[in-house]
């Protein structure tokens, strides 16, 4: 993967990257934030004065005030503003006398659509929102102003859309939407509607409603109001109405882009984010690109979204291509951007590409002015990469680079990784010692440290060690969990010691650490192979009683377990309690049996279960041909034998393997069939199955017995040819068998790798 050098080049000062501002999304179901009146010196004289002549006055005498009606219509007042009605409205104390100054004004009007009067009932309906019985007060005015024909002004037909939808009449407030003219259904006015229909799960309306402004020729296209409202929407995990695919999404994204309103920088970060889980991961890249045309101010987030995204994918090229375009669309990469780099490159065990991007990353470029420092996680990032491909010394060195940083300490991660690197090379000392090391440093080692050091130890035959350094750390304070108890486990069974395996399962109990399934069926596989099938039945038991469900790998170790102990009548109650449990025999279950009866002679039930296997649609493999094969040339009858193997021979689901013809060799050679096993040698070649040293061997003495010395110097060539190495049988079988008849030269040769047959000249 190249790196573009302008990863290097984007720089800010030393981990001086500002914090990328996030949109706020605005909640439009709250109530509106009224206007404040301004201090009564910077009032229009008319609205104090106003409202102190009519808090004086009382209102059965308003009408008659001759100064009330100078002061308000008099072709004097003209000059009065719309704006004064509703700041005087506003003023009044009261919800109650300020409609009746509404009944006042709308009695002092020659003309019913005085904006006065709008203005005025505007200020009514901004009033009446805050009195305990809201919901009936504004639809009271509501049909007030329908009967009395009083013309609604913008803001005053937004208000009564939004508080009718909130008091769940939502059909009102379609009605008052649909009378206003065409020209007054601005954006604000359309966005307020969307929000109440999309929160009352009428979303095929909204988006009728969203569609005409989305119309290229809208003369109220969508603004960034409209584009919080949807998309916020849209990150609703239970809306209401009808769900939308991520086709529909993205074209709606793609639409509001036309008219310069894109999503905000979390809600798109999260959509791509979900593209790629549900492996839509073109989709996340070609939306991306098509903001990217329109104009989109896009933020180092969703790039680093996508970056992900992609190095999932493993798809560096575009990887590289989007790297690019941030550097042509001024967006700097943040420690986040060099991490995801950093991470999918080590995945993929490009450490050298990985190292080249670090080093772009601490150098910077100083004509850009641009520099991001490096984190513990990215640190930690390249030691584990390192530490996997088998680098643990340059791991170590860049850990020491590490500790020069500032605020930047090497934490038990980075301890970690290295201890676990030096125990997979088989170095346990040096994982120790960086553990001493670690502890001396005050960083304190956790349960991962620990099961680390164990399982290194075990994989490594030093399970004493292992043990005597877990009974160490457990007095220190350290405990161990589930995963230390089973390594422990696993190696006493590997090796075949059992009782400590027993003894650690007992204090794994003991210990409060309660055991998973994968320690149940370590415990059973181990006592399954020592023939111990009481505890393992034991243990067996325990597994259901904790819950645990054993699965058809676990009911078949039982059931071989029991074969082996020859106790056939337990092996079926495992057999149908697992068909019970509505698991079918798979093929490793028939073989098991198979080769039970084989081994036991009874070849007739042997048959009889190959044919019940097939019937329940199992094919039987190669080793389920191998088992009856191996029975019958141990018992002496290789033509039966011969016959299944024309059989296996003749399926074409079925080939034979090497172990099979070694099988067949080597009996035909003790029954003096040597011409026979040498066709099988042939065979062998015509189907393409190697030799393997065991299968000359059998050979080897088959030919003696007959003194087919040609045959045999031929064979020791094929050996040479094919490089398959004799190892001690073979060195004794020729020697014995060349030097008695004095070829002992030819056995030189053979043994130094030249060929022994005479040349054909």
């Amino acid at each position: 993967m190249k790196i573009p050098v302008h990863l290097a080049s984007s720089k800010q000062p030393k981990l001086f990257l500002k914090p990328q501002s996030l949109f706020l999304l605005r909640n439009l179901s709250a109530e509106p934030k009224l206007p404040q009146p301004s201090p009564q010196e910077s009032e229009p004289s008319i609205v104090t004065h106003a409202v102190d002549l009519l808090l004086k006055t009382p209102q059965d005498e308003w009408t008659s005030s001759s100064q009330l009606k100078q002061l308000l219509f008099s072709s004097s007042s003209s000059s009065h503003t719309p704006r004064d009605f509703f700041q005087i409205t506003r003023r009044f104390p009261s919800f109650s006398q300020a409609l009746s100054f509404f009944n006042y004004v709308k009695s002092n009007s020659d003309d019913e659509n005085t904006p006065s009067l709008s203005y005025t009932f505007q200020a009514i309906l901004e009033l009446a929102i805050h009195e305990p019985d809201w919901q009936n007060k504004l639809l009271d005015l509501y049909k007030t102003c329908k009967e009395q024909k009083v013309p609604l002004s913008v803001n005053a037909a937004t208000l009564l859309i939004r508080f009718l939808g909130k008091a769940g009449m939502v059909d009102k407030s379609l009605v008052v939407y649909n009378e206003l003219d065409e020209d007054a259904r601005n954006t604000h006015i359309r966005n307020v509607l969307i929000d109440v229909l999309l929160r009352d799960g009428r979303v095929d309306s909204a988006f009728n409603v969203l569609d005409e402004m989305l119309d290229r020729e809208s003369e109220f296209p969508p603004n960034d109001v409209t584009g919080d409202i949807i998309f916020y929407w849209l990150t609703k995990k239970r809306r209401s109405g009808r769900d939308f695919s991520d086709e529909e999404v993205i074209g709606l994204v793609t639409k509001f882009g036309e008219h310069g309103v894109f999503p905000n920088t979390i809600w798109l970060t999260q959509l791509i984010s979900r593209l790629y889980r549900i492996a839509k991961g073109c989709q996340a890249w070609d939306l991306v690109q098509e903001l990217m045309k329109l104009g989109a101010d896009l933020e180092v987030a969703c790039c680093n979204a996508l970056l992900s995204g992609l190095g999932r994918d493993g798809d560096f090229k575009r990887m590289n291509q989007l790297l690019m375009e941030m550097k042509e669309n001024d967006i700097q990469p943040d420690v986040v951007t060099f991490g995801v780099l950093i991470n999918r490159l080590c995945k993929s065990y490009r450490i050298d590409e990985a190292m080249k991007v670090f080093e772009e990353m601490n150098k910077g470029n100083e004509s850009d002015g641009v520099c991001v420092e490096p984190d513990v996680i990215i640190y930690n990032t390249l030691i584990d990469g390192l530490c996997k491909v088998g680098r643990q010394e340059e791991g170590l060195g860049l850990m020491e680079r590490m500790r020069s940083e500032k605020g930047c300490a090497p934490s038990v991660i980075t301890y970690n990784c290295l201890i676990h690197g030096f125990c997979k090379a088989g170095n346990i000392e040096r994982g120790q010692e960086l553990f001493d090391e670690m502890n001396k440093r005050g960083v304190k080692p956790n349960v991962v440290t620990l099961n680390t050091l164990v399982d290194g130890m075990c994989r490594h035959g030093r399970i004493h060690s292992a043990v005597e350094f877990f009974k160490e750390e457990m007095k220190n304070g350290l405990k161990g969990n589930v995963v230390t108890y089973t390594t422990l486990i696993n190696a006493f069974c590997n090796v075949n010691n059992i009782q400590q395996a027993v003894d650690w399962f007992d204090d794994m109990c003991q210990a409060g650490c309660s055991p998973d399934a994968i320690v149940y069926y370590t415990l059973i596989s181990g006592l399954c192979q020592a023939r111990r099938m009481k505890d393992a039945s034991s243990v067996f038991s325990k597994l259901k009683e904790a819950g645990f469900y054993p699965d058809i790998v676990c009911y078949n170790v039982m059931i071989g377990g029991f074969c082996k102990k020859n106790m056939l009548d337990e092996a079926y109650e495992v057999l149908k309690e697992m068909e019970g449990a509505g698991m079918n025999p798979d093929c490793v279950t028939y073989n098991t049996l198979i080769s039970y009866f084989c081994k036991a002679g009874n070849f007739s039930v042997a048959h009889s279960v190959m044919k019940q296997m097939t019937k329940d649609g199992v094919m039987p493999t190669v080793v389920t041909y191998g088992a009856l094969i191996n029975a019958y040339c141990l018992d002496g009858n290789v033509d039966e034998a011969m016959k299944i193997f024309k059989e296996m021979s003749s399926s074409l689901k079925v080939a034979p393997n090497t172990v099979i013809y070694n099988i067949l060799i080597d009996s035909l050679c003790k029954s003096n069939k040597v011409e026979h096993a040498l066709f099988l040698m042939d065979d062998m070649k015509i189907k393409g199955v190697r030799p393997n040293t065991s299968t000359y061997n059998a050979m080897f003495k088959g030919l003696r017995e007959k003194k087919m010395l040609d045959k045999a110097f031929k064979l020791m060539d094929k050996m040479i040819e094919h490089a398959c190495h004799p190892d001690y049988i073979s060195m004794e079988i020729l020697t014995e068998w060349l030097s008695a008849v004095g070829e002992t030269e030819k056995l030189k040769q053979f043994v130094q790798g030249y060929k022994v047959s005479p040349s054909p000249a």
